[in-house]
């Protein structure tokens, strides 16, 4: 292998920001900050927004698109009713 092309592969700590979570791999990740983990290493620090432990996806929390309907669904939904409703007292007021 060529020497000074290659990426630096090393442990990395990613650090979950919304709970804490954090989690030691190896990464090409470029980092400014370093950590100090509790065994005493000392690894590049590289901050995440979300993770698995707070992702809706992984958690549960979130919402099912089935249950939910379509755009057509929805519209006939909310005013499918009102019109229905609107059109039958129409012809009986004539």
């Amino acid at each position: 292998m060529k020497d000074g092309i290659h990426p630096n592969y090393r442990e990395v700590c990613f650090v979950d920001l919304s709970n804490g979570f954090k989690f030691v791999t190896r990464s090409c990740a470029n980092t400014k900050e370093m950590v100090k983990m509790e065994d005493g290493r000392e690894l590049p620090l590289f901050k995440l927004d979300t993770s698995s432990e707070s992702h809706p996806f992984y958690t549960g929390t979130q919402k099912s698109v089935d249950n939910m309907g379509g755009r057509v669904e929805r519209f006939r939904n909310r005013y499918g009713k009102t019109t229905a409703a609107a059109a039958t007292s129409a012809p009986a007021a004539e």
